[in-house]
């Protein structure tokens, strides 16, 4: 394990003055690491845990100096690089990537509520993270100062990962000819939401809806908890009648989803989305790939907002809000690698907390 990280974080450069550094970074990052998967969320719990935990630390970190105060960890991770250190997740998380022909890669941005600093006039951070649908995996986040720039940050992100073969699915943000172009330039596909920020180009495909009589379909429809949701997919790939399709690259194909929900007779209002794609498929294959989007929702943001109460987090100077975001993903990331049968990510860290037997499996290979 030591080896698998130290090559990992060798990158990080240490802000640290040499006379000053009597704990080694990697050992500082790892217990956190650790420390956060076991349920640990302020910088005094990751130091008690340590000292409580020291016996069984012993195997995965070298702790020359013993187990680092809280203030020695703070401050570290406030100083820390945190590109760097978005980069040293990244190159972790793609080492247990599998990756396949058609990987669906959903990309959604996160705002760190609880880093908003109104009395210094520090905007909250808002994070764009790359979701890999077939691997449960977060693949990389890039920050930005807040929402409105996530444009930047997704191109960002999109240099940064190897998309190559896989199907990139983004909300209406990114609906934008150049990120298209970035897509389709590193051989990979798309399914992009649309709205009024292309307001021409949806109108557009609106009158292709209204119509086009050549136009395929798919429905289904779900209980659940007494409530019926029914959805309908219609393709259409006959694009001719749409002014200026040339400029958007490879677009083969517009989507429009249907939803009606029905709760106890009472049937609420319709909702309409449209979509771009490069893909030429079926009407079953886009419902599942734009329900499969929404993983990035219920299966990464759900689960740190409500298993890790990220937006509750106070952490706002400097760049300690960032680097304990990657801690959480890191710690995220080990758990849902380790599932424990019918236990959710919160009984999985407080078992980890008393089960080293438990904690072991989830520390294999990190």
């Amino acid at each position: 394990m030591k080896k698998e990280t130290e090559s990992y974080f060798s990158n990080i450069p240490d802000p640290r003055i040499d006379r000053c550094k009597e704990h080694l970074l990697e050992d500082i990052l790892l217990l956190a690491i650790i420390a956060v998967i076991c349920g640990c969320e302020s910088w005094e719990t990751i130091e008690e845990f340590g000292k409580s935990k020291k016996e069984f630390l012993k195997g995965y970190l070298k702790m020359p100096n013993g187990i680092p105060s809280h203030d020695t960890i703070e401050r570290l991770f406030k100083r820390i690089d945190s590109k760097e250190f978005s980069k040293s997740f990244m190159a972790w998380s793609d080492s247990l990537r599998i990756k396949e022909q058609g990987e669906f890669l959903n990309i959604d941005g996160k705002t760190l509520r609880g880093s908003k600093d109104e009395i210094n006039g520090k905007y909250a951070i808002h994070l764009v993270s790359a979701w890999s649908h077939q691997n449960r995996l977060v693949l990389g986040q890039v920050k930005t100062g807040c929402k409105s720039n996530e444009i930047a940050a997704v191109k960002e992100l999109l240099t940064l990962l190897d998309i190559k073969g896989a199907v990139i699915t983004t909300d209406a943000m990114s609906c934008q000819k150049d990120i298209v172009q970035q897509i389709c330039d590193k051989e990979a596909d798309y399914i992009i939401a649309i709205k009024d920020n292309q307001k021409n180009l949806k109108e557009a495909i609106e009158f292709e809806f209204k119509t086009q009589s050549n136009i395929f379909r798919h429905e289904t429809l779900e209980k659940n908890h007494g409530r019926i949701e029914t959805r309908i997919c219609e393709v259409i790939t006959d694009l001719t009648e749409i002014e200026n399709i040339d400029s958007w690259v490879n677009l083969t194909t517009v989507v429009k989803i249907t939803t009606t929900r029905e709760i106890k007779d009472a049937i609420s209002k319709k909702e309409e989305r449209f979509y771009i794609s490069s893909l030429n498929q079926t009407a079953e294959y886009f419902i599942t790939a734009i329900r499969n989007h929404w993983a990035v929702e219920n299966n990464l943001h759900w689960v740190l907002d409500v298993q890790f109460k990220e937006d509750h987090s106070r952490k706002r100077k400097d760049n300690a809000a960032e680097n304990f975001a990657i801690v959480r993903r890191f710690a995220l990331t080990k758990i849902t690698q380790a599932p424990l049968k019918r236990y959710g990510v919160n009984n999985r860290r407080l078992i980890a907390s008393w089960n080293d037997e438990y904690l072991t499996k989830i520390l294999e290979n990190l």
